[in-house]
């Protein structure tokens, strides 16, 4: 990453703290829960070495970006929002804009609502979902003994005194229970029968698994970074996304239906916990029908939820041929 600079930029009202390397056509990088523009360290070099101008925001909330306290400030139209305001301080008129976990549907959102800004997007993990006709944390699955772990996130301070009791070990379960190298009858939260629950008596890491050593994809170094940022920061701040869900679908109202018109790719692992989620089976096969100009779909066997992480070789060609072909 030696031709990784960084900077502040002001976006959308907020500082925002960027990573960037290359010239070119810009590319834009979000990530998701619980990351930082480090979970696209890989993608950055060969982007820049592909011709393109590669930028990765600490999204808000995140890292070295402002963190605002209330958590109405969170919502997508925000994000999105942020994402605009990066174009406008970059001095950029257009991007391709790619996510992963969380930054996908800020992606997918910002080629849905400013395709004259946007004019191409990739997803990682998370395909676009088009809005639907019920308030989504309604539809989540809960039973006696557990809830979905998107409930459990809407608690304020519920999910962070867990999470920060030892930040280190939270970042390590999470890391590896998303991948595609645990034992999955030593994660419940990664079981396909129980994926993403969490008991009801117990946290969230509970139901995650402690590896015996590390991923050969993930270093001590990686935890460092990650666990010194949250240490740092706390975990309110990307919590506060998941907060934001059933606002999101209300502010959405008027794009029931809207389809995603920009050029796209989506890849995941055949692993990730989200191909997993309820309803995924449906979604999935039928992608086109609110994508209509989706590219490729690639399904990287053996890897888990950290796509660009775990398989940064398949994830970067899979990119760049992708945005060389637009």
């Amino acid at each position: 990453m030696s031709g990784t600079t960084h900077r502040f930029v002001e976006a959308n009202g907020i500082r925002m703290h960027i990573a960037e390397q290359g010239a070119g056509p810009l590319v834009v990088l979000c990530h998701g829960f619980p990351e930082a523009w480090y979970s696209w360290r890989l993608q950055l070099p060969a982007l820049a070495a592909a011709g393109f101008h590669a930028v990765a925001p600490d999204m808000r909330g995140y890292g070295q970006t402002d963190r605002p306290r209330e958590i109405d400030q969170y919502t997508l139209l925000h994000l999105v929002g942020d994402m605009v305001g990066l174009l406008h301080a970059l001095g950029e008129e257009s991007a391709v804009i790619a996510g992963h976990d969380w930054g996908a549907p800020v992606a997918w959102h910002a080629a849905l609502l400013r395709a004259d800004r946007f004019r191409a997007v990739i997803g990682l993990s998370v395909p676009f979902r088009s809005r639907d006709p019920v308030r989504p944390t309604t539809a989540m699955p809960q039973t006696d003994e557990a809830i979905f772990y998107q409930l459990y996130f809407q608690e304020p301070g519920l999910a962070e005194t867990e999470l920060e009791r030892d930040v280190r070990r939270s970042v390590c379960r999470l890391l590896y229970t998303a991948s595609g190298d645990v034992r999955r009858d030593d994660a419940p939260f990664a079981h396909p029968e129980s994926v993403g629950m969490v008991p009801r008596d117990g946290g969230v890491l509970g139901a995650m698994a402690e590896p015996r050593t590390l991923p050969s994809w993930l270093s001590e170094a990686d935890i460092d970074f990650y666990a010194g940022e949250l240490t740092r920061t706390g975990f309110r701040g990307g919590l506060n996304w998941y907060r934001n869900i059933d606002r999101n679908w209300e502010l959405l109202a008027p794009f029931t239906g809207a389809r995603v018109t920009v050029p796209a790719l989506y890849v995941a692992g055949d692993r990730d916990l989200v191909v997993a989620f309820r309803g995924m089976d449906r979604l999935l096969p039928n992608l086109t029908a609110f994508v209509p100009r989706l590219r490729k779909t690639l399904m990287i066997p053996g890897c888990g939820h950290w796509t660009q992480q775990e398989r940064p070789g398949d994830v970067n060609r899979a990119m760049i041929e992708f945005l060389k072909d637009l």
